[in-house]
């Protein structure tokens, strides 16, 4: 069985974020002790190139995929068999998208991981600091297949599962960049959409950048040749 390396999975975790992280919360979400190790293995990335290191919002030096480290590198050579629709383009839109809700709401969003009383763990895509908001967003342009309403409504399961963990129940998101993608869950006659409405989850719509939102479509005409 062949193991990744602590820089390997540093590049995982980060892919998966779709945020820049800092080591302290790498080291955690890693279960990496000591907290040298991640800084060690950052250090050297950053010196091949293959992430940023940078000071973030709260003062911590943060760590950041390089575009081309994400794409050709992770992508190819850590991630095995990722998913139809699941690419790097679409995960650094995904982290566009959390922003962008996050300064709608008024909240700085951040992927948070739960560990349930049992030991297992879930995650979500963004959640604030103090719990009122869970989100999950999705980048995909276009009409959704068949395969992929299910995964937006399993992502919806996750954000019901994790606010009935909550003392408070916190306002549910799912966040989407197209209206066509958002209209099976918002306006059209679909059971989906009645089920979002009857558990108050909202399905908001925000606008990528232009350059960014060409780059998704054309990650999906790739991915589906």
């Amino acid at each position: 069985m062949a193991y990744l390396t602590i820089a390997e999975r540093v590049m995982q975790e980060l892919l998966r974020a779709r945020a820049p992280l800092d080591d302290d919360e790498l080291a955690r979400r890693l279960d990496v002790r000591p907290r040298q190790t991640i800084n060690q293995a950052c250090r050297r990335l950053e010196q091949s190139r293959r992430l940023r290191r940078y000071p973030g919002a709260h003062g911590k030096i943060v760590n950041e995929l390089r575009a081309e480290s994400a794409d050709a590198q992770v992508e190819q050579e850590i991630l095995p068999e990722p998913a139809a629709g699941d690419s790097a383009t679409q995960r650094r839109a995904e982290g566009v998208m959390l922003a962008l809700l996050g300064d709608r709401l008024g909240r700085k969003l951040q992927p948070r991981r739960f560990v349930l009383p049992d030991g297992a763990r879930v995650e979500v895509d963004g959640a604030d600091e103090e719990l009122t908001v869970l989100a999950e967003v999705w980048a995909h342009q276009g009409p959704p297949k068949a395969a992929q309403k299910n995964k937006v409504l399993a992502d919806a399961m996750r954000l019901l599962f994790v606010a009935s963990t909550l003392p408070a129940r916190p306002r549910m998101v799912l966040c989407l960049s197209d209206e066509d993608a958002a209209r099976h869950f918002t306006t059209a006659r679909s059971w989906a959409a009645s089920a979002l409405r009857s558990f108050t989850i909202q399905v908001e719509v925000v606008e990528l950048p232009p350059e960014l939102r060409s780059e998704i479509v054309a990650a999906q005409q790739r991915q589906y040749r």
